[in-house]
């Protein structure tokens, strides 16, 4: 019953117009006066921002901010994966039944989350993590890795909130909200799906790296509300390391697993 209302309420707010009227709103200069309160709320560490508060355009522009440069120390090992996002790991583990894995109680298909046979077959019997970031999180995104970006293409139209509520009474919203999927190859021949999830009903990814050759740590783009990160590995690819832990927050750059 939670399910279905939720998921009623979510459609009838969930549209173009709604969607358009939020976008406005936050970048607005208006909404530059919510920058100091929204700070407060979510207990934004200021000091490692690379600006003042004051020298933000809009909400928008502060959500969207940089960072000082020694904010956040890279991993720098080469056969280290890092992550890509500052963000709580929601969940992790073993594809099972060779081609699902479960988020909240829900199972996701690796064919609808990358809408391809042959991509799906590539992670079968393999390793998931979903890393989700909340309001207050750095909303730039870097690469985990240092590869090369074999394909990059999007699915998906609409975006339905991926908090905890979107997630465990939402439809399916990892593989059902828009998403832009990178694939990429690494040491050599293996490869990893990098997909970057929009939420909160506006598609919000933008690419700020639009090359086909990733250094592990540089920033590729940026999400404009709240979202998520899902990553897949081939089978005995890698082996998650003792920070991955399901709730444990984990800063862009700090290790997450290593190459086997």
């Amino acid at each position: 019953m939670k399910e279905k209302l939720y998921q009623s309420l979510i459609e009838l707010s969930n549209g173009k117009t709604s969607s358009k009227i939020l976008q406005l709103a936050v970048q607005s200069v208006a909404s530059k006066k919510l920058i100091r309160s929204y700070s407060n709320l979510y207990e934004i560490n200021l000091e490692e921002v690379s600006k003042s508060s004051e020298q933000f355009l809009s909400l928008h522009d502060f959500f969207t901010r940089h960072l000082k440069e020694d904010a956040r120390p890279l991993d720098q090992q080469s056969n280290i994966f890092t992550s890509p996002v500052d963000a709580k790991i929601e969940a992790f583990g073993k594809i099972v039944d060779g081609m699902t894995f479960t988020v909240k109680n829900k199972p996701y298909s690796l064919m609808d989350l990358l809408g391809n046979e042959t991509q799906a077959k590539r992670y079968e019997n393999g390793q998931y993590i979903v890393f989700y970031l909340s309001p207050a999180d750095y909303h730039r995104i870097h690469s985990p890795i240092d590869g090369h970006v074999k394909r990059q293409y999007v699915l998906g139209r609409k975006s339905y909130p991926v908090n905890q509520m979107g997630l465990t009474f939402g439809k399916k919203p990892l593989s059902h909200n828009y998403r832009m999927i990178s694939e990429i190859e690494y040491n050599g021949e293996q490869t990893t799906a990098f997909i970057k999830v929009g939420a909160t009903f506006v598609n919000s990814i933008e690419l700020t790296n639009v090359t086909t050759t990733w250094k592990k740590g540089e920033e590729v783009g940026y999400f404009t509300f709240g979202s998520t990160v899902v990553m897949l590995f081939e089978e005995n690819a890698v082996q998650f390391n003792e920070r991955v832990v399901q709730g444990t927050m984990i800063k862009m750059g700090e290790a997450f697993a290593t190459m086997l």
